[in-house]
Order: structure tokens, then sequence, then C-alpha cells
């Protein structure tokens, strides 16, 4: 299969699964119902993101990528499916999250030599994927805002894969995620016909943190492709952080990330949060490229400085919106 029949593929199996997933969810249970978290306020179907795991299986059996990469990414994803369709205990999905990722970890490509530290690598690669899997899901909560962050993220993966990496089979797969993710979004975006749920946006998550431990040679490598899901860490981690030092339980459901104080708080429409939140991350991803392309001191005032802007950001956003709330 040639390069542009597999993406072409990756395009309309995305589609696919999202179309079959709209017209057939009520038969499978796939509905899901609004509540008192829920962005919406209508039920629908979810689930859509089957079609993104079907490219992912395809591209990665094309391309030729090892087994022991594919078959625990795709496991992740059926047990997000299962979880799209009936509730599963969060400590059962941890246990078998981080369970399906140490056999990722081990048993595929040699650990990068920036971290040769016996069992620290591993642990730190699997919290690392893990990790990057749940806050990818954590970020599916309003029209199309996670099928534009992979149309983008994904993209500027393969750039630097390619060019900076070398490792075309990689950069392939990178791009066949971006095409499935791009045939996703007329479902899905500007208004919501079917969701992808956990089946999409965990093993999206999954892909995209696999892959730059395929990958990163160096810290630098790794920081580089890390950012290019800024906006997704950027909101998840900070979100955290005010959770935590409000007293929050970490693992009580909420609505306080920034994307959903802008789409449920402050009344901003779905599609201009999801278009706001991938401009941010296009820009700071072509901005980590060309920095690359110059000297390490540049790209470290971009990381600082992006950092920085969205904290503050975050924290002039938050605390307006509570001093709103408490008048």
């Amino acid at each position: 299969m040639t390069y542009l029949s597999l993406y072409a593929a990756s395009f309309f199996l995305g589609a696919l699964g999202a179309w079959l997933v709209s017209h057939w969810a009520p038969r499978f249970g796939l509905i899901d119902h609004p509540n008192a978290r829920s962005s919406h306020s209508t039920p629908t179907p979810k689930g859509g993101g089957i079609g993104i795991l079907a490219a992912f299986l395809l591209s990665s059996i094309s391309i030729g990528i090892s087994i022991n990469f594919w078959l625990p990414i795709s496991a992740l994803a059926l047990l997000g499916f299962l979880g799209d369709r009936i509730p599963l205990p969060y400590k059962f999905r941890l246990l078998v999250q981080f369970s399906l990722m140490i056999f990722l970890v081990l048993k595929t490509s040699p650990l990068p030599s920036f971290l040769s530290w016996h069992w620290l690598p591993v642990l730190f690669w699997v919290v690392f994927i893990v990790g990057t899997a749940n806050f990818y899901n954590f970020m599916d909560g309003i029209d199309g805002i996670a099928g534009i962050n992979g149309v983008i993220g994904f993209a500027l993966l393969a750039i630097y894969l390619q060019v900076f990496r070398g490792q075309p089979w990689l950069s392939t797969l990178a791009i066949c995620m971006s095409f499935s993710c791009l045939g996703f979004l007329p479902l899905n975006f500007p208004k919501a016909r079917v969701f992808m749920g956990d089946i999409g946006s965990v093993s999206l998550g999954a892909i995209f943190g696999g892959l730059i431990y395929l990958s990163a040679d160096t810290f630098l490598d790794f920081v580089c492709m890390a950012f290019f899901l800024f906006a997704i860490y950027a909101d998840v981690l900070t979100t955290i952080f005010f959770r935590w030092k409000d007293g929050e339980k970490l693992t009580k459901a909420h609505r306080r990330h920034l994307y959903q104080i802008f789409s449920n708080e402050m009344g901003f429409p779905h599609w201009l949060v999801s278009m706001s939140f991938g401009l941010i991350q296009l820009v700071v991803g072509l901005t980590i490229l060309m920095a690359r392309l110059y000297n390490i001191v540049t790209l470290i005032l971009i990381v600082v400085f992006s950092s920085v802007m969205f904290i503050v950001s975050t924290y002039y956003v938050r605390s307006s919106w509570l001093i709103k709330i408490n008048q």
C-alpha cells in the first residue's frame, strides 16, 4: 500500500467510524446522556473514534510497526470502548492501562540514553504514556477539541519525526493519525453528531505518547515533541494544580478545565473554544519547530515563555470567573 493510499484510507476509516456510530449507536448502548458535568444538552452517540483505532491498526500493520506497540495500545482502546458502553471503576481502568503500557515499554525499542537508570526509565515512560492517554481523554469534552488537536498535534509530530529524527515510518504513522482525525471531524465539528468517546481519545493519547517514547533520543527531543500537545498538557496540568490547591479530591468528576470554563461557564460557543485551542497548539508547535532549527537557548526561551503565558492567562480567567460567580 502506497503512502498516499494509506493516508486516504486513514481519512476514510476515521469518517466511516464516525458515520457508522452516529447511525447505529443506540443498538449498542453507545449514547452519551447529559449529566451535571456534560457540556452538551442532548443525548449524543459516542464511540465514533472506532474508525481512528481502525486507521491506527491498518497503518501500523502496513508500515511494519511492531505488534508489541500496536497490540497493547489497541487493547487500551478496546478497554475505552467498553468504558463507553458501561461504567468502569477508575482504579480498574488505571490498573489495566498501566499493565498494558508496562508490556509496551518492556517489549519495544531500547530505552533512550538520556534516561538510563535501570527501572526509572520504565516507570517514567509508562507514567508518561498512561498520563498522555488520560490527559487526551480529559480534553475530549466539547465539540471538535480532541479532533482538531489531533489533526494539528500529529501533523507537527510527523514533521519533527521526518526532519529531525529521520524516522519516516513513524512519521507516516503520525500522518495517518492526523488524517484519521480529519476524517472524523465533519461529524463532530462545528456541531457534534457523534462523540469520539474513550476509544478514540484514549488511543490517540497513547499513540502520541508512544511515538515520543519510540523516537525521543534526547531530552531535547522529548520536550519538543511533547510541546506538540502543549494545549492539552497545559490545560490538564494547571487544572490539576488549581483543584489540588482548592482541596478537591482529584478523582472526583468536575468541570474545571479551562476549556470547560470558557464553554460552560462563560458561554463561548464550542467551535470558538476548540478553534482557539487548536490555534494555540499550531502557533506553539510551529514556533518550536522553527526554534529547533536555530539553537537550544531560543528553544528554552519559547518553552518557558509559552508555559508562563498559559499559567498567567489561566490564572486570570479562573480568578475572573470565581469573582463573577461570587458576586
